[in-house]
């Protein structure tokens, strides 16, 4: 469950409608769709939800409380060995679950700590193993493979792309509920610019990615024409890796990380990067400066200055 992008949503005071489902896990359905939390954060809630009320033996939250709460998370921490991130998911679900469909706002819910998440140096790629990752990806996959190192977008974010999204004389894609909900504008590489030569002319609502077969939307059970499944382009790399002789661990996004981290080390000033980024804090940028710095070899290494052997 680590690699799942869980939408942070503020508390909310409003007046809550009468909910149409008699069970629990219906209800919290309708509240997080009222509230409008993505598609995914709602079946990650409602998974951690239901494994909350298997583990203590199919008792109804309104029986239990921070006891079981607890004892719940210890076993996640303690048993299952879960990262931090995860450790917060769960509590994160549990406690919408008691403040937002059960309306018990009490004061152990407050009480509960939340595991500090570790922040990682991100694996980047060269700008010689982008080039030749990128040889070996073609068609669907590689174009959107370009696109994400060439615009530095979130792999859903790219998949949600619609063709009106997309302005070809300015060179730029609008981003449309990014990452908390938020709308921001990117730049198109122009080297794709002869990929979709009369985009913006006709069909402004479709994917520029549409998955090849119709399918049933999982919330209006109607069938219709998705995105392309994302799973697709990570099979890819992961079969392009060994044929580029990369050994490093790489994921979709990678890419991100390469394209900020060259872009810095092109002389981009780290604020145009952070709104490219979509980040809100520029903290969450300099991440990457902390791997040019060691990269760029501006610190010598004390063994380095050691006169050679006689």
């Amino acid at each position: 469950m680590n690699s799942i992008y869980i939408q942070a949503k503020p508390s909310t005071s409003q007046p809550k409608p009468a909910p149409q489902s008699t069970s629990l896990l219906g209800k919290m359905r309708e509240r997080l769709r009222y509230l409008h939390y993505s598609l995914r954060t709602e079946q990650t809630y409602v998974y951690w939800v239901r494994w909350f009320i298997r583990f203590h033996g199919l008792r109804h939250p309104r029986e239990m409380g921070q006891v079981e709460v607890e004892a719940f998370l210890m076993m996640l921490a303690n048993e299952r060995k879960v990262s931090a991130s995860t450790h917060r998911q769960a509590l994160s679900a549990l406690l919408f679950l008691y403040k937002e469909v059960l309306s018990q706002d009490l004061p152990w819910l407050g009480e509960i700590g939340r595991p500090v998440p570790k922040r990682r140096i991100p694996s980047v790629l060269t700008v010689a193993e982008v080039q030749r990752l990128l040889a070996l990806l073609d068609g669907e996959v590689g174009l959107l493979a370009r696109l994400l190192y060439g615009s530095g977008m979130r792999l859903m974010e790219c998949l949600s792309l619609r063709v009106k999204d997309v302005d070809f004389a300015r060179h730029t894609i609008v981003v449309r509920e990014g990452k908390g909900g938020k709308d921001r504008v990117v730049m198109l590489p122009r080297a794709l610019e002869s990929k979709y030569p009369r985009a913006g002319q006709a069909w402004p609502w479709h994917w520029v990615f549409p998955a090849p077969k119709l399918s049933i939307d999982p919330r209006s059970g109607i069938e219709r024409r998705h995105h392309l499944f994302e799973e697709r382009l990570q099979r890819a790399i992961k079969r392009a890796l060994p044929q580029a002789n990369i050994a490093k661990p790489v994921s979709v996004h990678t890419l991100r990380h390469s394209f900020a981290t060259h872009l810095l080390q092109a002389g981009t000033d780290i604020r145009t990067v952070q709104e490219l980024l979509g980040h809100s804090d520029v903290s969450t940028t300099m991440i990457y400066t902390h791997v040019l710095k060691v990269a760029d070899g501006g610190t010598v290494s004390p063994l380095d200055a050691l006169a050679p052997a006689q």
